[in-house]
């Protein structure tokens, strides 16, 4: 459900404060609705336990509010849920109040009025509140209770401001968030001073409204080009790094492929050429064709003699030939062996 739709079903119509999750808290002197019921004195232990059923405690936070930050959030917070059924009532001192007991600040009081105003724990916001609460005042806004972190707060001439509040029993601690203030806010902007009027001249803001010398001005008008300039090669290294490590994701992936190529490649020619490749086994069969071809296989000695050819004579037997260890002793038992040679073949045919 909606925060409107809770606003309107389930919240009690006489006290407008409790609008405020839609709405701007109203300022105390501007509403004509005022706590109607019996306004008897609580201790602390009955509002705790939800008492008086027919009104909210009315619990009062003071303070000056200049920078309106978490912290002073977070101690509203505390104060709206110190019981069960409350109404916060925030004061805020004026200009001329801060002023004099404090110091300047840096919101005027308009605008830390407007600040309370949207703040989601505050129910009300009385303006131009005292530095030191009189009865007169308490008793106006029908206050319960006060609510303040328990630090001693000396101003105006006191030690403590609150300590009559502490007194009569009235007075609720919270705590203060560290870390966070006014002051601390204030010191970093004196600290970095520079940055800011640099800033701001860049944004169009006149050295006279930023209170900065002639010299000042040129300075910063200087210096925010020279962080232009810084700006301009930061973004032109940032780009180069960029454009480098676009070209190593792209040549890695290159040489990953290559490498993948590369493998598959040796891996075809060893299947081609290794010793136990398909070349290898192709040229030693076409080697073992050519070898045949060149010398053929000789026929058996014990083979089947062919039948001649009526057309051709038989092969010459060589009985005929001279006997390598005798050889003729002359010329004439030479020829007497060659014409008995003829004579044989004479005979043969």
């Amino acid at each position: 459900m909606s925060a409107t739709l809770l606003s309107t079903a389930f919240l009690p119509a006489e006290y407008p404060g409790l609008w405020t999750l839609t709405a701007p808290a109203p300022f105390a002197d501007e509403t004509s609705c005022q706590c109607q019921a019996p306004h008897e004195k609580l201790t602390i232990a009955q509002a705790r336990l939800g008492t008086p059923v027919d009104r909210p405690v009315r619990v009062y936070a003071d303070g000056i509010f200049d920078l309106f930050h978490s912290g002073h959030a977070r101690a509203l917070m505390q104060a709206k849920t110190l019981f069960p059924n409350s109404y916060l009532l925030v004061g805020v001192c004026s200009d001329d109040l801060t002023h004099k007991f404090k110091g300047f600040t840096v919101m005027n009081e308009a605008e830390r009025y407007e600040a309370l105003r949207h703040c989601r724990y505050v129910d009300e916001v009385i303006r131009d509140a005292p530095w030191t609460l009189t009865p007169e005042f308490l008793e106006k806004h029908k206050i319960d209770f006060v609510a303040h972190d328990d630090i001693p707060y000396s101003s105006a001439g006191s030690d403590d401001v609150y300590k009559h509040i502490k007194e009569a029993g009235m007075f609720v601690p919270t705590q203060r968030t560290e870390g966070i203030s006014t002051s601390d806010i204030i010191t970093r902007i004196v600290r970095d001073y520079d940055v800011y009027a640099r800033r701001n001249l860049q944004r169009g803001y006149t050295a006279k409204e930023l209170n900065v010398s002639f010299i000042n001005e040129k300075k910063y008008r200087f210096q925010n080009q020279v962080d232009k300039m810084k700006e301009k090669v930061k973004n032109v290294e940032e780009r180069s790094k960029e454009f480098v490590n676009r070209v190593e994701e792209k040549s890695h992936d290159l040489i990953q492929k290559w490498e993948e190529k590369s493998r598959e490649f040796i891996g075809n020619f060893l299947e081609l050429f290794g010793p136990d490749g398909a070349w290898k086994q192709m040229f030693q069969e076409r080697s073992s064709r050519m070898l045949q071809a060149l010398s053929p296989k000789q026929s058996p000695v014990s083979s089947p003699t062919r039948s001649r050819s009526p057309s051709r004579s038989p092969s010459p037997t060589f009985s005929w030939l001279p006997n390598k260890t005798s050889p003729p002793s002359s010329p004439k038992a030479a020829s007497a062996s060659i014409s008995s040679m003829s004579e044989g073949d004479e005979d043969e045919k």
